[in-house]
């Protein structure tokens, strides 16, 4: 596996050759390399926030399904974007700050990236890749889009931005996917 650095961002995949989301590193909100790897075995739901967003109350949401299914299996990664109305300026600490303060968001955070347009990160190219993910591919619309993956990281389903994280549509998806 090549590595890649991208404006400062260590990628463990090549841009076009990824077979699994599991194949990329990100850094944490903390500015540390996290690789994705780590969340193998587990169901994943990768999710573009943004602190300022008339959906930015979904992290309430986000944080009851966290809860109700982490000792299952499940993880959310959250991955701040400023990508649509600059709804999320600030930088990662104070994304950090207003997510645990406002939220008591627990589940893992990221630095911010870019979801769409020419600096889109590797990652997001792979989850709206068409070719890569016919069923689920796609460009990101809006802030609080939500990507299911399975235990071996494939992704396996997509809410958009409307869809809130506990709804029935959501959480049974999630529950097949523990299964």
């Amino acid at each position: 596996m090549r590595k890649l650095v991208l404006t400062g961002i260590v990628v463990a995949a090549s841009l076009f050759g990824a077979s699994s989301v599991l194949e990329y590193t990100l850094n944490s909100i903390d500015g540390k390399p996290a690789p994705l790897a780590q969340y193998k075995g587990k169901v994943v739901m990768i999710v573009n926030v943004a602190s300022f967003c008339g959906f930015t109350p979904q992290y309430e949401g986000l944080e009851k399904i966290y809860e109700k299914y982490k000792d299952q299996g499940f993880v959310i990664l959250g991955f701040p974007a400023n990508n649509f109305g600059a709804q999320e300026p600030g930088t990662n600490e104070e994304i950090k700050t207003f997510c645990s303060r406002k939220y008591n968001v627990s589940f893992p955070m990221y630095s911010k990236i870019s979801v769409k347009g020419e600096d889109k990160h590797p990652l997001y190219q792979f989850l709206t890749d068409k070719q890569a993910n016919p069923a689920t591919g796609g460009e990101i619309q809006w802030n609080f889009t939500k990507f299911l993956v399975d235990r071996d990281g494939k992704v396996i389903a997509r809410f958009e931005s409307k869809v809130t994280p506990e709804s029935a549509e959501v959480t049974s998806a999630i529950e097949k996917a523990l299964k």
